[in-house]
């Protein structure tokens, strides 16, 4: 069937498709692009921008077939890429990844107005908010486009977002005029991707089309949650050892002082608390002292001196302690107790940490 086609297909032609079978065979990457709307200047343009990597061939789409249907044979599926003939298609040829192409692609467009009966790439919306219009004319002619709009402060006003024209619509002539007075340039100039082959695989517009900036991000969001996880699961890897070491000194040290374990580690926090206790006991025991036993010899040894000097005794008033004074003794002398206690763990830790020393 083949060499009946080609019985028909002048020499020019042969030409043609042999070298499109040449670049088939040789590039490991076929794009299909379309360049319906491109103007000539910025396809030259283009062509210049990509001549060091890139190969791009337009020719008719016949011709594109015949040369598929030569080379399937050693590129598995590449007749598959018929599919994607659509508008005017092109060629380029390459070895560089699908996805790179694809990004050199997208940074060479720039947006460019939209004109009657082309098709809108994607939503084309109108926002609200003030023009720079004065009162006129405009405002029939923005309601001819489905645009509601008022004025406000000497302009008009645009009242809500609107789509005037969705994904895949061909854009309608007063909707197109409208655009362009407002300055929205939906449009972008460029080599349309419309698909890539590689290695029997074919990747649509829609695969091709990554946001470098969500790509980074959930990368990123990737990269911290498998980091928690692993931390979390104690799971050692060359990335979470450190953070995991960390933790378990913590953790250890955070036991230690709670069970109060000596060690070399943390018996500076031990004697600390201890200190700190011994402290807060003794100032929490604001209570009355009476007279102890020794105190009172002193003063009668006092009360004889006088005498023998001829000072008459001063006169004293000796009374019981109330149940309140008795209670508050009690209370004294446990808190007393408690605070002896404290102190003797405190010398207790204190005697250890230099036994320790004297050991080394």
């Amino acid at each position: 069937m083949a060499e009946t086609i080609q019985a028909h297909v002048a020499d020019y032609k042969k030409e043609i498709v042999n070298k499109l079978v040449d670049l088939i065979n040789q590039n490991p990457i076929i794009a299909i692009v379309n360049m319906e709307n491109l103007p000539a200047p910025q396809l030259q343009n283009m062509r210049a921008q990509l001549r060091s990597n890139f190969v791009i061939t337009m020719t008719k789409k016949r011709l594109i077939k015949l040369a598929f249907e030569k080379t399937k044979s050693k590129k598995h599926g590449v007749e598959k890429l018929e599919a994607y003939l659509g508008g005017m298609p092109a060629l380029i040829f390459t070895k560089e990844n699908p996805f790179k192409l694809s990004r050199t692609l997208q940074k060479n467009k720039s947006p460019a107005p939209a004109k009657a009966g082309q098709t809108a790439p994607r939503d084309i919306v109108v926002s609200k908010g003030a023009t720079s219009f004065a009162p006129g004319p405009i405002i029939g002619e923005l309601a001819l486009a489905g645009i509601k709009a008022g004025v406000e402060a000497g302009k008009v006003t645009i009242k809500e977002d609107i789509v005037v024209a969705n994904a895949g619509d061909k854009i309608k002539p007063k909707v197109a005029e409208i655009l362009t007075r407002l300055g929205i340039q939906p449009m972008e100039v460029g080599l349309d991707l419309v698909a890539v082959y590689e290695n029997g695989l074919i990747y649509g517009r829609d695969v091709l089309s990554v946001d470098e900036k969500e790509y980074k991000n959930r990368l990123a969001n990737a990269s911290r949650w498998a980091f928690n996880l692993a931390v979390y699961s104690s799971y050692p890897t060359k990335e979470t050892i450190n953070t995991l070491l960390g933790k378990a000194h913590n953790d250890a040290k955070t036991i230690g002082i709670a069970q109060k374990i000596f060690d070399k580690g943390i018996i500076d926090v031990l004697l600390g608390k201890a200190h700190q206790q011994m402290i807060s006991l003794k100032e929490s025991t604001n209570i009355q002292v009476f007279e102890t036993k020794h105190e009172k010899k002193e003063e009668k040894h006092a009360e004889s001196k006088h005498e023998e000097k001829g000072h008459e005794p001063a006169s004293t008033e000796i009374r019981a302690p109330t149940r309140e004074e008795l209670e508050a003794n009690i209370r004294m002398r446990e808190k007393q107790r408690e605070i002896k206690e404290v102190e003797k763990i405190y010398h207790d830790i204190h005697k250890k940490v230099i036994e320790e020393h004297e050991k080394k």
